[in-house]
């Protein structure tokens, strides 16, 4: 979902960009500093989320959305809760307070995903993640597993060890579940490098995996 965050605070766009990033389902296109730069984006992408603040200098948040025919799904990002009627009655999708935590923006994201379900994204070939300041392109069939490292993710490929910035959760919502499957707390593997399974383990290619008690029954089930 390619989205856009508009904000007067650095601090601010800074901590939801990095939400953004670790939740894995969306696409930041443009970041905006007041009500004009984000005209321009909406007139520049096709944005389907606008994190939005209200209190900003000139135009403020609500009667940006006010003025918009054909909003895209707003989220309001504010420190005041006065306008919380307000943001709902221009059917602002949710309204986070500040500080946002990372546990509410993704309860907000996974509700805002279950219920625009036309909006999830469609299966692909290969996915973009973050690694450092770069884009990178791994494509499916050569991602071998992930492993979570704490806050980061260590994908391994047939070429390459790749880190980024995000959940397992948001990982294993993001790749493919017909090609990949979770097998421990801290691993997701691609079934199509799954070469031996003994207990309490298995062998991606020639690497050496657990498997957790609460992975064991589904993986032994997709594999019978």
């Amino acid at each position: 979902m390619k989205c856009i965050i508009v904000d007067d605070e650095p601090l601010a766009i800074q901590l939801l960009e990095e939400y953004v990033q670790r939740y894995g389902r969306l696409e930041l296109v443009a970041t905006c500093a007041n009500a004009l730069e984000a005209f321009t984006a909406l007139q520049q992408f096709e944005v389907e989320l606008m994190f939005l603040d209200i209190r900003m200098p000139g135009v403020n948040g609500i009667e940006l959305l006010s003025a918009l025919k054909c909003p895209p799904l707003t989220v309001f990002t504010t420190a005041y809760d006065q306008y919380a009627v307000t943001g709902f009655e221009l059917n602002a999708a949710d309204y986070l307070l500040k500080p946002v935590t990372y546990e509410r923006f993704e309860k907000s994201m996974d509700r805002l995903f279950k219920k625009e379900r036309n909006l999830s994204p469609p299966a692909t070939a290969h996915t973009y993640f973050k690694v450092s300041r770069d884009l990178v392109k791994v494509e499916h069939r050569e991602l071998i597993f992930a492993q979570s490292l704490k806050d980061y993710i260590l994908l391994k490929t047939t070429s390459a060890k790749l880190i980024t910035y995000m959940t397992m959760k948001s990982l294993a919502d993001l790749l493919p579940e017909q090609s990949f499957i979770r097998v421990h707390r801290s691993y997701l593997v691609n079934k199509a490098f799954i070469s031996k399974i003994e207990k309490g383990k298995l062998w991606a290619g020639t690497v050496e995996i657990p498997v957790g008690e609460t992975y064991k029954a589904q993986l032994l089930h997709h594999f019978r």
